[in-house]
């Protein structure tokens, strides 16, 4: 039997003006965090929340997204090159071997420090504007599986965070790592977080007068870091280092958000009395 499997060719960059490159991954990127943004103006008049407010926390949330995964990746994947290379972990350049710095972009990004990143960042926007922590936190846990539905598809279109050799019939050939038939698990974690949040969506408007504070937060926490842990298993290791690990570092730093998410979910539903303890 011929299996025709997906050649996937397609040029990361769509243009490039005065040596600056535009690329699929910065327009998914932003272009799903202005989706969020609308979604969000919906969910902000339905919570009778000032627009104000709204502009201060999309400030403060690609601020801590950005820092967060840039940070992120530098600390958890590349340690031993960035702090000896610091000017690099914030600046889009990168050394040259001559002493020199040419412009390179930001060469990785991580989504465990993104969503780090964005939790600080969201505190510290509740806290400034006097709105319930745990509100703030379950309002963006509502729209944020979308933007990582995004950053994942922006992901494939430059071939990276490739999956595993595979026969499957809708294996993908990412032509410009190899010729090798691979799981596309960029595809698979795009998908989940969709569904995530067509179901936190869905739970937003249907059941938020009835569920406790934090479950949306918990719900979203504990799913995307759910379906992070076990869609690892058919991805190529990130970064050498991992090659001997029985768990990868994307999976290793799963499990705090899941335990954290899980407990945000029973905490909520204790306190609600919506389960009740034992005796």
């Amino acid at each position: 039997m011929i299996i025709n499997y997906i050649h996937w060719d397609i040029n990361p960059e769509i243009i490039n003006l005065f040596g600056i490159s535009v690329r699929y991954y910065g327009i998914l990127f932003m272009g799903g965090l202005i989706l969020c943004f609308f979604i969000l103006i919906w969910i902000f008049k339905t919570e009778n929340i000032s627009s104000d407010k709204l502009e201060k926390l999309s400030i403060y949330g690609m601020i801590g997204i950005i820092a967060g995964s840039r940070l992120g990746h530098c600390l958890f994947y590349e340690p031993s090159y960035y702090l000896n290379h610091p000017l690099e972990m914030i600046l889009p350049i990168q050394q040259l071997p001559d002493g020199g710095y040419i412009f390179s972009g930001y060469q990785g990004l991580a989504s465990h420090g993104g969503a780090l990143g964005l939790l600080i960042a969201l505190i510290i926007y509740a806290i400034k504007v006097k709105e319930p922590v745990i509100k703030t936190l379950d309002l963006i846990a509502v729209v944020a599986p979308l933007g990582g539905c995004f950053i994942r598809l922006g992901n494939l279109m430059n071939s990276e965070i490739i999956g595993i050799p595979t026969n499957v019939p809708w294996a993908f050939i990412f032509v410009l790592e190899d010729n090798i038939p691979r799981h596309p698990a960029q595809l698979y974690e795009a998908i989940t977080y969709l569904l995530i949040f067509g179901l936190t969506f869905y739970l937003y408007k249907t059941k938020r007068n009835i569920l406790p504070q934090g479950f949306f937060f918990g719900l979203a926490l504990s799913l995307i870091f759910t379906a992070r842990f076990f869609i690892e298993f058919v991805k190529e290791r990130q970064v050498a280092f991992e090659e001997h690990m029985k768990l990868d570092m994307g999976q290793l730093l799963s499990i705090p958000f899941i335990v954290i998410g899980i407990g945000f979910i029973v905490l909520g539903l204790v306190k609600t009395k919506i389960v009740k303890p034992d005796a």
